[in-house]
């Protein structure tokens, strides 16, 4: 799993989705990613929100020097409805080429389960494939939704555990509050994110063990309005070349 798509998804969501629900809202923004300052990858989505649903879709590609040694361009987008307020995903589709691989992913949800994911080209699992079960497909998100999280207060949001599908990889974001040293300055609340994979993945992978094992992953959360949801305004995933940053800006 390209866990920094992933993030990139998951604060477009968050960002766009602003202000009462009661009737349908379209925004733009646009994301930089950058490691130590330097930019590596950009996207642009634009959402269409209201009280009983969403819609987003958009572009990402990689960036600056990052573009001369991996080219990478792509479309992703999802839908979905609010249930309880809660958000629930329906359809997910990510769709990519990066140098010569092409990659196409889609995944239906039925009520927070998996009921379909087709993979173009099929997957390739190695001898040491952690294999995907039927109860990890189960109360589960994709990776563009996940982090919309209901609570009625910000002390409610970071306690909880977010579970997420990609198509591939089953992976658990456990979070706990973040110490105020370590609080972005333009969220309401930072949460402390431990990387938990469950299933779908190769555990002797390096980038698997490094997530696992050493990342330090921070994301920032805001209130949606007047909304009982918090979603993510900002993070920082360690990597093993350097912190990733993401932060929005309007397209």
């Amino acid at each position: 799993m390209d866990f920094s798509k992933a993030i990139l998804g998951l604060l477009a969501l968050g960002a766009t989705i602003t202000g009462a629900l009661a009737e349908t809202q379209t925004q733009r923004v646009r994301y930089d990613v950058s490691v130590l300052g330097l930019p590596i990858a950009r996207a642009v989505l634009e959402s269409r929100i209201n009280e009983a649903g969403f819609a987003i879709s958009g572009s990402f590609a990689s960036a600056g020097l990052a573009r001369i040694f991996d080219k990478t361009d792509g479309t992703i987008s999802v839908t979905g409805r609010f249930n309880g307020g809660e958000s629930q995903p329906q359809d997910y589709t990510l769709s990519y080429v990066s140098g010569k691989k092409k990659q196409l992913t889609r995944i239906r949800f039925n009520g927070g389960k998996v009921a379909n994911t087709v993979n173009e080209p099929p997957l390739r699992k190695h001898a040491d494939w952690v294999e995907l079960k039927e109860e990890h497909l189960v109360g589960v998100s994709d990776p563009l939704s996940a982090l919309l999280l209901p609570a009625a207060s910000r002390e409610q949001v970071c306690n909880r555990t977010v579970r997420v599908y990609d198509g591939k990889a089953r992976i658990d974001l456990v979070l706990q509050p973040a110490p105020p040293r370590e609080q972005f300055s333009g969220a309401e609340v930072t949460c402390i994110a431990k990387f938990v994979p469950v299933g779908g993945y190769r555990p002797n992978h390096s980038t698997i063990k490094h997530l696992r094992d050493r990342a330090k992953i921070r994301i920032g959360f805001a209130r949606l309005g007047n909304q009982r949801l918090y979603s993510p305004v900002e993070a920082s995933i360690g990597t093993k070349i350097g912190p990733v940053h993401v932060r929005a800006r309007p397209a």
